[in-house]
């Protein structure tokens, strides 16, 4: 069936109506074949765990060994390299920090593309460049494979559920088959358009949880200030108009919540280094598109500020704890 897969688009030619029906009927058909996945990080991890709940066997790869132990010994195929994985695989899902990991996994000397199959079909959930996705896709496409982008919103918590949002970018006559398999690790699954927008909708989602972030930050932190009870301020918010995504389901004021980074001395969830770097792609595409995003300029300086002030490892909630200690408390 996996033979059959792979051989789908070169058996019909050029014909795209025919090559595209008979690809979504072949790929339904292999619904159960190997998944291989690559990037096991904090959301990577998760994602490939679903796959495997839903009866997908994994051949996954990463450049940590020890991030590969727990989904072993859930029964994952191991491999060492990218290449290896696209060896064996038709269909891979690829979770990375950024844009050059990205590049490196793909058209690395061990890259994904050194021995991808025809007809297989790749997707990317890293949150890069819009301009690096189709990039990708065409060097994929040259080998007669199908690049497309899916990055996710919902953070680790999502991930661990199964209910991540999926922002995929790419032919629309694929998206049936890479919606098959998103499926298993998030609720929504929305197709964009595409190659590139996918990460456009991430990017912009991202800019504003980051200034929501923040300002519920300086809500709360004023809040405590003037006596009130961080917890009844929260509930107040959240039954007002400045509610929240920030604010009712990832505070970031210890001991408000419960299973959030803030009541675990900010470890786990979305990395203050990741969302500068997110902001870093919106100002790079705010400033080509001649876009004015004056308060996503202002949240990019403070995530980086963070970084530099030892808040890189931490989750992005800590700007609550930033702007505490600026604060001189």
């Amino acid at each position: 069936m996996a033979a059959l897969l792979r051989g789908s688009r070169c058996l019909v030619g050029k014909c795209h109506n025919h090559v595209n029906a008979v690809q979504v009927s072949i790929r339904s058909m292999a619904s159960k074949t190997q998944v291989g996945f690559i990037g096991l990080g904090n959301m990577g991890n998760p994602m490939a765990k679903n796959l495997i709940k839903h009866g997908y066997p994994v051949m996954a790869s990463d450049v940590f060994p020890e991030s590969c132990k727990e989904l072993q010994e859930l029964g994952a195929q191991i491999l060492d390299s990218p290449a290896d994985v696209a060896d064996k695989a038709d269909r891979i899902i690829t979770m990375l920090p950024s844009s050059p990991n990205v590049i490196d996994v793909y058209t690395g000397p061990n890259g994904i593309l050194k021995k991808v199959k025809k007809g297989s079909l790749l997707i990317d959930s890293s949150t890069i460049d819009p301009s690096v996705s189709k990039e990708m896709a065409v060097a994929a496409e040259k080998l007669g494979a199908v690049f497309m982008d899916a990055p996710v919103s919902g953070g680790v918590g999502a991930a661990n559920s199964g209910k991540l949002t999926f922002m995929v970018g790419g032919p629309k006559e694929e998206f049936n088959a890479a919606k098959e398999l998103l499926s298993c690790m998030g609720a929504n699954v929305v197709y964009c358009g595409q190659v590139g927008t996918g990460q456009a909708a991430k990017i912009c989602n991202n800019m504003l949880l980051a200034i929501g972030m923040i300002g519920t930050a300086e809500t709360m932190n004023l809040g405590i200030r003037l006596g009130l009870d961080p917890k009844l301020l929260a509930k107040i918010l959240n039954m007002s108009s400045g509610r929240c995504w920030s604010s009712d389901t990832y505070n970031p004021v210890p001991g408000v919540m419960e299973g959030v980074p803030s009541a675990n001395n900010y470890q786990g969830g979305f990395g203050t280094t990741l969302m500068a770097k997110d902001l870093g792609l919106a100002q790079n595409t705010a400033t080509n598109t001649k876009t004015p995003v004056p308060l996503g300029s202002l949240a990019h300086q403070i995530y980086r500020m963070m970084c530099a002030r030892g808040y890189a490892s931490k989750d992005f909630s800590s700007v609550f704890q930033f702007l505490r200690e600026e604060e001189g408390q």
